[in-house]
């Protein structure tokens, strides 16, 4: 299936600009920050800017700043949390770049938290064996820098917002070219943008999960229509569970994080008897690399048989806790729980994708002209399992490469024509989308979670393979029909990739696989 669109398009409006950026979270805003004034971009939004996993974002970023620190260090901590499967080009630009994008956004005024001393305030999360974590707001990290680079953005001439609209498809030419994108616009108007340049920056895929830290937004659009363009994919069956999701006894759409930050200030892992289950499980114990602790969790709550565990802090003074950790301090408090007095009650959800879309060193494609940064990419840095706050790190170096890159083609001249894509015969359908990705949330936590099997997880396929089959020969104008097929379609390559890898290795576990 090449496009979603069935039959004949009327486009309502035709626009024509040098770069789309899909996505303004912390890659979107800083890849147009770092763009040539003299092009014309626009920034595409599925929401508005305070509805992305970066303004979420609550950790903070890692960069080797502090004086006993080097990008050497930070390069083999990254590599030991990715099990041995990262690109160490990859590392390396990202470990040495970094610094220097931290300046940059100080120098941009993101208010990032200082000490007593008035220098930025470094801590430390899982896998560093240095402090090394800027932040900002406490555990407002993605909100404070989304704020700033988007207030800086608002003053850019060169860039137009394009807002509350939904990006279907990319359109490329004969030659496997980018030309243009398909867009359905607020009022459900269809909308052709001509551009030559493209960047995937649609963060991950999380609603394809029925619990998860992503907002409602998370969809995976940016990917699947990178897969319908015929763009490379990897590494999918990588899915990142964060060890300490608020647990809820109601359902809810997105899951509250209890940030790692957490467990980096003296928070200790406990069960409902008080037993510290992650010494001896790990060297780092409750700082131990994420998936190790996700799975020590999800052994412990099978051991004991509770649907929970805790994270105990009580031992830092209440306005300790109230300052560093503003948000969750809040939060926890709105639900009866005194984190200065209560254990916080958490379980393993889905945070982070820690594959997506191949992209080389400057967030190519190999589809000339379409670039990917931020979750939705997977330039290799990550390996087998993500280490702490390298995800919004990763999003600024690769965020910045991708900007230089599109500045020096844009200077060499492209010359492409028009967006025209040839669209299928119509075909129809009523409805039932909701339905569909309700089943497709529930199959992916049962049989594709924390642990999984090749049993269940072929049973789960086969099923979503069924729906996703009546979605491509059925067709129903706006946006519910897109977002159930692109759901079905990331949850197969998801699947098909942790059926293909047998064995166990960073976030990837399977009871009937192969411990490497």
């Amino acid at each position: 299936m090449r496009y979603t669109i069935s039959g004949e398009l009327h486009a309502d409006e035709r626009m024509k600009f040098d770069v789309l950026i899909v996505g303004a979270g912390i890659a979107g805003l800083y890849t147009a920050l770092n763009l040539d004034e003299s092009l014309k971009c626009c920034i595409l939004t599925k929401e508005s800017v305070e509805i992305s996993n970066s303004w979420l974002a609550q950790g903070g970023i890692a960069a080797a700043i502090s004086t006993d620190d080097t990008p050497g260090l930070h390069f083999d901590d990254t590599l030991i949390a990715g099990a041995g499967l990262c690109d160490p080009g990859a590392v390396g630009v990202l470990v040495k770049e970094g610094p220097g994008d931290i300046r940059a956004l100080v120098k941009m005024n993101v208010p990032f938290d200082l000490n007593e001393e008035g220098v930025l305030q470094i801590t430390r999360e899982g896998g560093h064996r240095k402090d090394r974590i800027v932040h900002a707001g406490g555990d407002a990290t993605g909100r404070e820098t989304v704020k700033s680079l988007a207030r800086l953005v608002a003053t850019r001439g060169n860039v137009a917002f394009l807002g509350h609209s939904f990006f279907a498809d990319i359109i490329t030419d004969e030659a496997n070219r980018t030309v243009g994108a398909l867009v359905i616009g607020q009022d459900g108007e269809y909308i052709i943008v001509d551009c030559p340049n493209i960047v995937i920056a649609t963060g991950g895929i999380g609603q394809v999960y029925k619990t998860s830290t992503n907002p409602s937004v998370a969809t995976g659009d940016g990917i699947a229509a990178a897969m319908r363009a015929g763009a490379g994919v990897r590494d999918l069956e990588f899915i990142q569970f964060h060890p300490t999701g608020l647990h809820s006894p109601e359902a809810e759409d997105r899951a509250f994080l209890i940030s790692e930050a957490v467990r980096g200030e003296g928070g200790l892992l406990k069960n409902g008897d008080g037993v510290r289950f992650m010494q001896g499980a790990h060297e780092l114990n409750e700082l131990a690399p994420r998936d190790i602790v996700a799975r020590a969790i999800f052994a412990e709550m099978g051991r004991t048989g509770t649907d929970h565990l805790y994270v105990d802090i009580t031992e830092r003074p209440r306005e300790f806790l109230s300052a560093r950790f503003p948000t969750i301090f809040q939060e926890c408090l709105s639900r009866g729980i005194d984190i200065s007095k209560d254990w916080i009650p958490i379980c393993p959800v889905q945070h982070y994708l820690i594959g997506g879309i191949t992209t080389d060193l400057h967030a190519r494609t190999d589809i000339a002209g379409l670039y990917a940064c931020g979750e939705a990419a997977s330039t290799g840095v990550h390996g087998a399992n993500r280490l702490a706050s390298n995800s919004m790190l990763e999003c600024l170096v690769f965020g910045r490469r991708a900007a230089e890159d599109i500045n020096a083609v844009m200077k060499e001249g492209v010359e492409r024509g028009e967006a025209a894509a040839s669209f299928e015969p119509e075909r129809g359908m009523t409805g039932g989308f909701e339905e569909m990705r309700r089943e497709i949330q529930r199959l992916m936590n049962d049989y594709c979670f924390v642990v999984r099997n090749e049993h269940d997880m072929r049973d789960a396929l086969a099923r979503i393979q069924e729906m996703k089959r009546q979605l491509e020969e059925g067709f129903a104008p706006g946006r519910d029909y897109i977002v159930a097929l692109n759901v079905a379609t990331i949850a197969c390559a998801i699947l098909e990739a942790a059926i293909a890898r047998r064995g166990n290795v960073g976030a990837h576990y399977r009871s009937d696989g192969e411990n490497l």
